[in-house]
């Protein structure tokens, strides 16, 4: 009998190449490393099925994906098995039989995306991998101006990478809060779905805004202008993190 198995995994993403397969490449990628492990426990490939794409160097707490198996291996055993066989900067947090029909990537509702900017004059060893290093000070309430104008469903293509072309840069943010932890401010924002760059695109506008570069209001003429080059850089990925995927 076929099973539709979900997964909830967390990695570090530094030492991938993002969680797509790119077997051409020969790059290691987290999905890859997963279906490496499945072949491993259950003898047979497994195709993964991921709730969204990460980035090389970016990391995920809650990241989902499913894929179908005849097994009648226990879902605790599916869990332990694939942990066994998995590197240090993956684990399976979670293993659950779901319908059949279920797609992780489809029935996806929302995803929770989190970023994480250590402010202050020095660099550190420990966060250099998971935070992105900004030693200019940070005005966190012109941020969080900023940030109120890219809150509801509107146009985001001013944030989507140049080089992406998709059917509607139309997205909805639900939330978006900046929260202020000295020497780390984080930045959460979850929405119905996301552009290519768009979480690290808004971030990095509103670095610029916090560093005084640009006024809070000048993000609604970004949004109305719908172009790229208006916009602040691109964050690095390594402070970006998948949070949770909604269902």
């Amino acid at each position: 009998m076929t099973r539709n198995i979900r997964l909830t995994i967390e990695y570090d993403g530094a030492r991938f190449c993002g969680w797509q397969s790119q077997r051409k490449e020969k790059r290691k990628t987290v999905q890859e490393e997963i279906e490496k492990a499945g072949y491993k426990l259950f003898g047979k490939k497994i195709n993964l099925i991921g709730a969204g794409r990460t980035d090389s160097g970016v990391h995920a707490e809650a990241q989902a994906a499913n894929f179908k198996i005849d097994s009648n291996l226990p879902l605790r055993n599916i869990k332990r098995g694939l942990n066994s066989c998995l590197p240090e900067d993956i684990v399976i947090t979670a293993a659950d039989e779901v319908d059949i029909s279920f797609h992780s990537r489809f029935d996806a509702k929302e995803k929770l995306y989190r970023y994480t900017i250590l402010n202050r004059k020095i660099r550190s060893p420990l966060l250099k991998q998971h935070s992105a290093f900004v030693s200019y000070d940070l005005n966190i309430n012109s941020m969080r101006k900023a940030a109120k104008y890219l809150i509801g469903r509107k146009d985001f293509k001013s944030f989507q990478a140049s080089d992406k072309k998709e059917k509607s840069s139309i997205r909805t943010i639900k939330k978006l809060t900046i929260v202020s932890k000295p020497p780390l401010i984080e930045i959460y924002i979850q929405a119905d779905g996301f552009l290519y760059n768009m979480v690290r695109n808004i971030v990095g506008t509103l670095i610029d805004v916090g560093r005084g570069r640009m006024k809070p209001d000048k993000v609604k003429e970004i949004l109305s202008k719908t172009r790229r080059a208006l916009a602040g850089q691109t964050a690095p990925a390594k402070g970006l993190c998948l949070a949770k995927v909604f269902y």
